[in-house]
């Protein structure tokens, strides 16, 4: 038998593709559901980031639930399997992930949803488990201190020092410092523990002290 046969017996042979009925699919469809669900109720717990984007949570679900449509698709047809290779690879996804962590919340749809579609149910339960173990161990919010970052406007050459006299022992570092005229402005990136912000008020009261801005920061921050 020529090579040529052997590939025309194996597309051609229906044993290669069975036939899913209409309770699989139910069964397979809700499954993927249930698992984006969950999905997404993990990413809106452990979300760390500056903006929460809605959108994006919604699409975790329609993404488990749609590859479990194409696992079911391609399973029981060679042509809709072949078509649908094709037409996959030609879709290019240009939306900018902001977040690697967001990547890894999609890639884990995906997969969720092609072993829901591949009715192997206990494989999709135990590694959304394991998931959720590594994002509590690794990426749960840490309760160590808070980073701000506090913006400064004074008037004055010793008024520096007094803010600086007032932080007393609090981790600081001044990352900016402006001159516009009789007017300082001053960027201090402060470690606060306890959102304890005592500071603020004792800075506030300073003699040329004229505002005093706070922008926590939300992102990563070792040292």
């Amino acid at each position: 038998m020529s090579v040529k046969d052997v590939i025309k017996n194996s597309f051609l042979n229906s044993e290669n593709f069975t036939d899913t009925d209409a309770e699989q699919i139910v069964v397979s469809l809700i499954a993927a559901l249930i698992l984006g669900l969950f999905i997404f109720l993990v990413y809106r717990s452990f979300y760390a980031g500056v903006i929460y984007s809605k959108s994006f949570a919604v699409t975790i679900v329609g993404m488990t639930v749609l590859t479990c449509m194409v696992t079911l698709a391609i399973s029981t047809n060679v042509v809709i399997s072949l078509g649908m290779v094709g037409a996959l690879s030609i879709v290019r996804f240009r939306t900018a992930i902001k977040d690697p962590l967001d990547l890894l919340y999609l890639f884990w749809a995906i997969t969720a949803g092609i072993t829901a579609g591949a009715q192997m149910y206990m494989l999709a339960i135990c590694s959304s488990i394991i998931m959720l173990l590594v994002i509590i161990i690794f990426y749960a919010k840490a309760s160590g201190p808070s980073i701000y970052v506090a913006v400064i406007h004074y008037t004055g050459d010793d008024t520096g020092d007094k803010i600086i006299q007032e932080l007393g022992k609090m981790k600081y570092c001044i990352k900016s410092k402006t001159l516009r005229g009789q007017e300082t402005e001053m960027a201090i990136e402060l470690s606060v523990k306890n959102n304890n912000l005592f500071f603020e008020e004792k800075i506030r009261n300073i003699d040329d002290v004229k505002d005093i801005t706070l922008i926590q920061y939300n992102g990563e921050y070792h040292g």
